[in-house]
């Protein structure tokens, strides 16, 4: 019976948060995609700061060993960057190079259409993915691993309190998966992959609760260093590949406004995790 909860309780926290993230993000608020990535970077930046590493650093674990995680987490999401661009720029090679001697073909027949040459080569190298989908993918994954055991433990102490950690854990995951979705679709272009994706990186969760079922006073000591590890690649996503994205030229209303919704992804956490500690 108890085994039965922990499914249902990690699979309704896991991907159940991933599809209300979903809901709102693709739904409600569709149409401000820009300001989304602003929602995004601070729903990370706000969940690494504000949740993760806080609760890793009241454990019994020394502040060196987290820093050092810390850090190690950072420069291994880098080098998967890497890979990720060096992967994606070998397969399209061939495909980009002829893109751009077509529009460079182009150009010269029909100077009077300058303008329109340099859009079509600047969409051609557009096509080619940003990074950050690994380390995404991979933090989250982390992430919700550590909540499967989490939930688990709650549910193997007591039943209600096994309910309240699920719900706790829906609660707080849905503007971080908001985040999550973002990114995502802003690298692969189109919401079913990113739903696809993020649901998949949720569904580890159950795998964390049923191996915190059977091993769960051997996985608790490791639960800080998750926490450590997911905050870093919150972290890297946030700074290396939303940010940058936001560093545009704009009108004063328009910088204006990218701040105020990334201290509404701020807000949003910090609200949310506030409800779930009250708990």
């Amino acid at each position: 019976m108890i085994l039965v909860a922990i499914v249902l309780g990690t699979l309704l926290a896991g991907i159940g948060s991933v599809w209300l993230a979903a809901a709102l993000s693709f739904g409600v608020l569709a149409r401000y995609t820009q300001h989304m990535l602003s929602l995004a970077a601070g729903a990370l930046l706000a969940t690494a700061f504000m949740h993760l590493l806080p609760e890793a650093f009241e454990s019994q674990v020394g502040a060196h060993e987290l820093f050092m995680t810390l850090l190690v987490g950072l420069v291994f999401f880098f080098l998967l960057d890497k890979a990720e661009l060096w992967h994606h720029g070998h397969e399209h090679h061939h495909e980009a190079v002829s893109d751009h001697e077509h529009v460079h073909h182009h150009h010269h027949e029909h100077q009077e259409h300058h303008h329109h040459a340099h859009e079509q080569q600047h969409s051609a190298h557009s096509h080619v993915p940003k990074a950050g989908s690994w380390a995404v993918l991979t933090g989250d994954s982390v992430h919700c691993f550590g909540d499967g055991v989490l939930i688990a433990s709650a549910f193997m102490a007591d039943m209600r309190l096994g309910v309240i950690a699920s719900l706790a854990v829906l609660a707080h995951e849905v503007p971080h998966h908001m985040g999550d979705l973002m990114v995502l679709r802003s690298n692969s272009g189109t919401r079913n992959v990113a739903l696809i994706k993020v649901s998949l990186a949720g569904a580890v969760t159950a795998l964390g609760g049923l191996l915190g079922y059977w091993l769960v006073d051997q996985l608790k000591d490791y639960l800080p260093y998750f926490l450590v590890v997911a905050s870093s690649s919150f972290v890297y996503v946030a700074l290396a590949d939303l940010i940058p994205q936001l560093q545009k030229r704009l009108t004063a209303r328009e910088t204006g406004a990218q701040i105020a919704w990334l201290l509404t992804g701020i807000a949003l956490v910090a609200f949310v995790s506030g409800l779930a500690h009250s708990h």
